[in-house]
């Protein structure tokens, strides 16, 4: 019996505790609305966190984790392109062979031209999109699944055929929500064939050859050589003759080590003229990692204020009780009951009013991140590990704020107690 007796002990005087806390159960209410607050904000904060961090991680790993991409950086004016082509000739398919050939990792490769359309048939419901000629590799560079039909082919490039793969806005801007393979599109003055349809991808959009942002759904892929053999960009004058060039690396190449190559080999073909950039995807990742990491701690120690009001909440109040309950305090004091009975009584008074704040916090944490992704539109993702993080620093937030109390009401003397009116 005397091996259960503190077990017993213990829960006696949680039922006693939470017999206290009904009695004034408005006032314990309103003491645990700073928990229930604050391990909201907590779990909300944190699944934004978690949203963010997925859709950027996704984004980076359409990029492609191995690749290295290489863009054109357009001239603002024509006296700066002129002082440009003095030194360098730009992007052009040059260096696409003098890279392939001296890269070592080098996997795979595709040059980039862009183009956009004067016109479209079916007139597009939304904006027109943007044109991508490009070598079959690009799909593999850029994982891109066709949810119907195919990708084209190495044989079509060859034979500059009149194909086309569609992304998932553009099919439905073009042809709505049913099938699209088999069906054509007239880009300018070319009709093309659309061969495959993609799945959607991930990310906010690329650079378009007007410098705007395009979104990766809205665009009509057709391969290079087609590209260059049907289609003729007024504004070529003013561009390299490549937009740019994605390279793939094999597994286990260092990207950063061979991304420095490029620009060297580059520099040297181009005479040191910064005409192009080189992005690092996996650079890109590890950054986001960093900046989305430091971002979280901010918004959990924002949100971690509340819990903090609601510890000092929990303090006052735990205060003003033992304030009103002296005189049975002293009672219990005369009856035999120890200081660390009576720590152990008030501080369980404490430690539940945080529980049942972070239980319902939890309630409030979930519909908060639920509440944000319907009315902003951002994705949220409430973890296992944000929940026991809350609800456990609820709990200590309950016992840290509820032990001086608690001790408070240890140290009064029992005669005067008894006097208290």
């Amino acid at each position: 019996m005397s091996a259960h007796y503190p077990l017993s002990r213990y829960f006696s005087d949680a039922l006693l505790a939470a017999e206290n806390l009904r009695v004034q159960k408005t006032r314990t209410f309103l003491t645990a609305l700073g928990i229930v607050f604050g391990v909201g904000s907590v779990i909300g904060m944190l699944a934004i966190g978690a949203g963010a961090r997925e859709e950027s991680l996704r984004f980076i790993e359409q990029l492609g984790v191995r690749n290295v991409l290489i863009d054109s950086r357009p001239a603002t004016s024509r006296e700066e392109l002129q002082q440009r082509r003095r030194s360098s000739p730009g992007l052009t398919e040059r260096d696409v062979r003098i890279l392939d050939t001296n890269v070592e990792g080098l996997e795979m490769l595709s040059a980039r031209r862009t183009l956009h359309p004067g016109k479209v048939l079916p007139k597009p419901s939304r904006e027109l999109p943007e044109m991508y000629g490009v070598r079959p590799a690009y799909a593999v560079i850029h994982n891109l699944h066709p949810a119907e039909g195919r990708f084209f082919t190495k044989a079509e490039d060859d034979a500059s055929s009149a194909v086309c793969v569609l992304g998932e806005i553009a099919k439905v801007s073009l042809f709505g929500y049913g099938a699209a393979a088999g069906k054509f599109v007239k880009v300018n003055d070319t009709w093309l064939e659309v061969v495959g349809v993609l799945s959607e991808q991930i990310g906010a959009g690329g650079q378009s050859s007007g410098g705007q942002m395009q979104d990766v759904n809205n665009l009509i892929y057709i391969p290079l050589n087609s590209f260059q053999y049907r289609y003729w960009d007024n504004s070529s004058f003013m561009k390299d003759d490549l937009d740019g060039v994605d390279v793939r690396l094999k597994p286990g190449v260092d990207s950063v080590e061979t991304a420095k190559v490029v620009t060297a080999i580059l520099n040297s073909t181009h005479h040191n003229t910064q005409d192009f950039t080189v992005t690092i995807p996996a650079a890109l990742l590890a950054q986001q990692q960093r900046t989305q990491t430091i971002f979280t701690y901010v918004m959990v120690a924002i949100a971690a204020i509340s819990l903090l009001v609601g510890g000092i909440g929990i303090m006052n109040i735990v205060l003003a009780t033992v304030m009103e309950r002296t005189r049975e305090i002293g009672i219990r004091r005369a009856t035999g009951a120890r200081r660390k009975d009576i720590v152990r009584q008030f501080l369980m008074e404490s430690v539940l009013i945080s529980l049942a704040g972070g239980v319902l916090g939890i309630a409030f944490g979930f519909g908060l991140s639920w509440l944000i992704a319907q009315t902003a539109e951002w994705k949220t993702i409430v973890t296992t590990a944000s929940v026991m993080v809350a609800f456990g620093v609820s709990a200590v937030v309950g016992v840290v704020f509820g032990i001086y109390p608690a001790v408070k009401a240890s140290r009064i003397d029992p005669i005067e107690a008894l006097r208290y009116e």
